[in-house]
């Protein structure tokens, strides 16, 4: 395949997926959920769990914004097409340490889920070819641990509120640079 070809491909995605802005913008709502759960009276072990259920509400979440954002998940005849699906499951794999968290250290879940969600975010700044992917998941995880540093644990929840603000700071920044792209693409 030619560097050209490839180019060709990648930049399908970015106009028909819209550089996924219906899954960023939806983990900024579901994450913004989690911040929520973080500063009800329970114990973390409880916290951790109610996370991990409305964590399962994102894929059919963004399923719908698509709808809205008319974003296209299926792109006949392109091979990248469902990296980006893999990619979102990549995470999925991190899951084990997440549940070691859970286990013996459920005060500490939040920052672990956290990390793992930025740090997914990573391989999309070339999937889609912007950096802002990279800049948010370097923050999101970085951010994380630095929260989990320096906030005593009762101020936790400030790791999920920083993870909605980051999220939701890519998705206007993606959808910007998109339409900057459909435009150029449009002459």
């Amino acid at each position: 395949m030619y560097q050209k070809d490839l180019g060709k491909l990648k930049l399908e995605i970015q106009l028909s997926a819209k550089n996924g802005v219906d899954f960023i913008v939806a983990a900024s709502i579901v994450w913004l959920g989690v911040y929520v759960i973080w500063t009800l009276d329970y114990p973390s072990y409880e916290k951790s769990i109610f996370t991990l259920f409305i964590g399962a509400v994102l894929l059919p979440f963004a399923f719908g914004l698509s709808k809205a954002f008319k974003t296209n998940w299926k792109i006949k005849d392109n091979p990248l097409q469902p990296l980006g699906l893999w990619l979102n499951f990549a995470q999925l794999v991190y899951f084990p340490f997440l549940v070691f968290t859970l286990i013996k250290c459920p005060g500490y879940f939040i920052m672990a889920y956290a990390i793992i969600t930025g740090a997914h975010l990573f391989p999309y700044a070339w999937f889609y070819d912007e950096i802002g992917y990279a800049i948010a998941a370097i923050l999101i995880s970085v951010g994380a641990l630095v929260i989990s540093l320096s906030v005593e644990p009762g101020k936790i929840y400030f790791i999920p509120i920083y993870t909605a603000v980051i999220l939701l700071l890519l998705g206007i920044w993606i959808y910007v640079n998109y339409m900057k792209l459909r435009k150029k693409h449009e002459r």
